[in-house]
């Protein structure tokens, strides 16, 4: 209570550093779609994410390790951090596959991946990615919506909260699910958490119909369905007026006028027998092994093209996670996604996209270098160093970023965790992580949390 206290808080006044007050909201708060500024000039504008679900290895797709021929069978030299204990072994695991360098840029990739081998000046490869959480369903977490805990809000969900969506007559977020099923986690990979339900995922199919319900029965479409929907809108505006602030409901009536807007542009954005044989070709949707995914990559340039903000492309539950037959299951799941996903860059690219597109490739985790089942050789979860790719929107071409350890267990240059990967793509898209916050319980959210972020400018085109 002394003369102290009062120069005290002269100076914080006068260093601009005391906390501002939280301001109570004084009405009701309303959510839309429709374009909002950034905080800065951008350079990217939507998003595709190529999300391979179940960790790949990156030991035998991206990060080649010559070291580890020499103790190939032998102890591992030092400390593994298993997930598997029952199943572990400590003997090394060198990837039976070749590795060779491509590209102006000679990045090295294994022979695995023959189509990204073509796009390789196009992307940047990190080798040094991390979350350090060893389960797939707190990884996906930690990669999809900034932290392990379940609940949060996606990364798809937050790029529209921030942004709003181009398109008014098509979805702002998309997930598009594998024929196979769900990955794991289910909807939460897609879920608005407690952001407005306007922001949550909207699911397209694998097959028809993609998007469920979207038209009207035969003898309702025209005059008959225009009218009942204006007066179904005419109750519900009513009904919301009565109940200010119920974003739920906001959410629920914005879902019907956007079904309505639809049923003509989704229907022809989907329509992929507009495209010529050529692009159907270089997709893969000539060969049966490669139809689904290409399809769906497909799907998503022709979305990104139309106006959608952010396309996440799912593969099944667990399609990735190479506990056994690692050397059988790992040269399938490769020929299903390389070439639909060199593709997508090279397609972009041709049309003038990709300068604003980023385009996203990876899983939760990678695996270790040593054996899992040695009866059935696999590999078990690592995500203390893995690799993704990035193209476009502002990410750097021909670019190797990071190192893990003569093992490929460890990231230990140049590390980027999942919240410096997050910092950096909201950079991107002209989102300062700080500024895109939710007030929730008189807390202002962020994707990030409170956790040390950087935009990793190495990466920067």
């Amino acid at each position: 209570m002394g003369i102290g206290s009062l120069a005290l808080a002269h100076l914080l006044h006068e260093e601009d550093v005391r906390a501002e007050a939280i301001k109570p909201d004084v009405g009701p708060r309303s959510f839309d779609l429709t374009p909002k500024q950034p905080h800065h000039p951008p350079r990217a504008t939507a998003m595709i994410s190529l999300f391979m679900q179940g960790g790949p290895s990156h030991i035998d797709m991206f990060d080649p390790k010559p070291e580890m021929a020499k103790w190939d069978g032998k102890k591992f030299p030092g400390t593994v951090k298993y997930d598997n204990a029952a199943q572990a072994s400590s003997k090394v695991l060198h990837s039976p596959w070749k590795f060779q360098a491509h590209g102006e840029c000679g990045m090295e990739l294994s022979e695995l991946l023959p189509h990204l081998a073509n796009v390789v000046d196009d992307i940047t490869l990190v080798r040094s990615t991390r979350t350090g959480v060893n389960n797939h369903v707190q990884s996906i977490y930690a990669l999809n919506n900034g932290r392990i805990q379940r609940g949060r809000p996606a990364l798809g969900s937050w790029l529209t909260y921030g942004l709003g969506n181009p398109s008014q007559e098509l979805p702002a977020y998309v997930a598009m699910t594998d024929p196979a099923g769900l990955p794991v986690a289910g909807v939460q990979n897609w879920s608005n958490g407690w952001l407005p339900s306007l922001y949550q995922g909207t699911v397209v199919r694998p097959q028809e119909p993609r998007i469920l319900n979207l038209n009207a029965p035969t003898h309702l479409r025209g005059t008959a369905q225009r009218r009942y929907l204006d007066y179904v809108d005419a109750l519900n505006q009513k009904h919301i007026e009565d109940r200010p602030g119920e974003l739920d409901l906001q959410a629920r009536i914005a879902s019907y006028q956007l079904a309505a807007r639809m049923q003509t542009a989704a229907t022809e954005a989907l329509d992929l027998s507009q495209e010529t044989k050529a692009t159907q070709t270089m997709y893969g949707m000539d060969d049966p092994a490669t139809k689904d995914y290409g399809s769906r990559c497909l799907i998503a340039r022709r979305l990104v093209e139309r106006g959608v903000r952010f396309v996440q492309v799912f593969t099944q539950n667990q399609y990735w996670d190479h506990h056994g037959n690692i050397k059988n299951s790992l040269p399938k799941a490769c020929k299903k996604t390389d070439q639909p996903s060199a593709a997508l860059v090279a397609d972009l690219k041709q049309r003038g996209l990709l300068d604003s597109t980023v385009v996203h490739w990876g899983g939760e985790m990678g695996r270790l270098p040593v054996i899992q089942n040695e009866k059935n050789i696999g590999r078990d979860h690592n995500t203390y160093g893995f690799s993704m790719w990035l193209a476009g929107g502002g990410f750097k071409g021909g670019c190797v970023h990071g190192e893990t350890d003569d093992f490929g267990h460890h990231a230990v240059t140049d590390v980027v965790n999942h919240y410096d990967y997050h910092a950096t793509l909201l950079h991107l898209f002209g989102l300062d992580p700080e500024k895109l916050s939710y007030k929730r319980n008189a807390r202002e959210q962020t994707l990030l949390d409170g956790q040390p972020g950087r935009v990793v400018e190495q990466l920067l085109a």
